[in-house]
């Protein structure tokens, strides 16, 4: 259990370790690519380690370089065991949903499958996209979700549509294993495309190797036959999703705290939109050409759609308490089939701590100006709630959070960090 001291302010300036998301898709373009890439300053966490493993797992080379990694490309041929094997991917639904296309590519039979809380988590918009592209897959368990059977014989290509309301994975799953395929590959996406920020950093990452994603309009996609990746040295930035809790830190104590190794004027994460709700807020953003300070000040509540940063949102919250007025979330309905159903983990975790708080069928309203009390509190397993419950400890006197070790799904380093604030 791991109880949080409050602190009168913050301040603070730091380092931070890369992008979990633009790790993943660095370690999957760097594997499939012909040549050898260096992937310098990469996140090593939980995560990252089940999406590391597994592509050693289809047959790429990977070796730690200094805190770098050194990837020997396969050029595509991916490599399953036989006989028949299981890959366990943990709670990684990045993994998961990333990895699936990648594997439909090898030839030979794969079970993909997770922890429990993975087996809930749905998969059936991919697994139908892969099956029109040419792939052959079954549930080995509760349909719609893993564990999945893979008979893989690589992918045909074609023209596929997919919902685009529930996860942005299905959609950067099927672009990152494309250039792979026999034929082109061109997708469509139907319906509102969540998460669209996370769309464009694996159509960053991907052409930072060589691949070049055609777009006929804001819901297609199109990449060519043989087009393919390309090894290269590729630098991971900081990650914005880690970096939130500590400018929260800064925006619930008045204090001032500075990311020092993060291009916001550069970046493609869309979680440097969070800067903006701060500012909104009250707090003052200074953004440079490679850091970004934020000083607190008196807060107000904002309305904020948060439907391209949901990584934000139990940060956010974890804010609002502490603003005078009303803070409304809206547009993430898909936060409820990540690590935990969030808006409802949200909300029982902070009313337990005495915040108002009401959970909406796509987000959350939170009254703040109320004061808090102390409690143990359960982060369900999920890290952002964890990191999240951190902030607000920093004003509530008594905060003690249960299962503290769940941030190593993305931020091994974290309490070390937030204890030396």
């Amino acid at each position: 259990m791991k109880t949080i001291e409050p602190k009168r302010t913050v301040n603070a300036a730091l380092d931070l370790p890369g992008s979990k998301s633009m790790t993943h898709r660095a370690l999957i373009t760097a594997a499939l690519a012909e040549g050898p890439s260096l992937i310098e300053a990469p996140l090593f966490s939980e995560d990252t380690r089940y999406t590391l493993d597994a592509l050693r797992f289809m047959g790429a080379s990977v070796q730690p370089s200094g805190d770098d990694l050194a990837v020997a490309g396969i050029n595509g041929g991916v490599a399953l065991p036989s006989p028949e094997a299981t890959l366990f991917l943990g709670n990684s639904g990045t993994s998961m949903r990333l990895l699936l296309s990648v594997a439909a590519l090898g030839h030979g039979r794969l079970t993909l499958d997770g922890s429990e809380r993975m087996r809930e988590r749905p998969l059936a918009p991919l697994v139908e996209a892969l099956r029109a592209l040419g792939a052959a897959i079954s549930y080995a368990g509760r349909p719609g979700c893993p564990p999945v059977r893979l008979e893989a014989r690589g992918l045909d290509g074609g023209t596929v549509k997919i919902p685009a309301a529930e996860s942005s994975q299905y959609l950067s799953s099927l672009l990152l294993a494309a250039p792979y395929a026999r034929d082109t590959v061109e997708i469509e996406a139907v319906g509102p495309l969540l998460s669209r920020p996370y769309v464009d950093m694996t159509r960053f990452v991907m052409e930072a190797f060589g691949v070049r994603v055609e777009s006929s309009g804001p819901q297609s996609f199109l990449v060519p036959k043989e087009r393919r990746y390309h090894g290269r040295r590729f630098r991971i930035e900081a990650d914005l999703s880690s970096a939130s809790y500590f400018w929260a830190a800064a925006a619930v104590t008045g204090g001032s705290v500075t990311i020092r190794n993060v291009r916001p004027f550069e970046t493609c994460q869309g979680d440097v939109g969070f800067l903006d709700l701060l500012e909104a807020m009250g707090c003052a953003v200074l953004k440079e050409p490679d850091a970004v300070t934020v000083q607190g000040g008196p807060l107000e509540g904002i309305e904020a759609d948060m439907n391209g940063m949901p990584d934000m949102v139990p940060t956010l919250a974890a804010v609002a308490p502490f603003a005078e007025g009303r803070t409304t979330i809206r547009n993430v309905p898909h936060l409820r089939f990540k690590e935990s159903d969030r808006l409802r983990s949200v909300t029982r975790a902070w009313r337990r701590l005495g915040a108002q708080v009401r959970e909406l069928p796509d987000g959350l309203e939170i009254d703040g100006g109320k004061s808090l009390t102390g409690a143990v509190v359960d982060p369900e397993n999920d890290h952002r709630l964890a990191m999240s419950l951190a902030v607000i400890g920093l004003r509530t006197p008594g905060v003690r959070i249960l299962n503290e070790d769940c941030v190593q799904k993305s931020f091994p380093g974290f309490w070390t960090l937030f204890d030396a604030l």
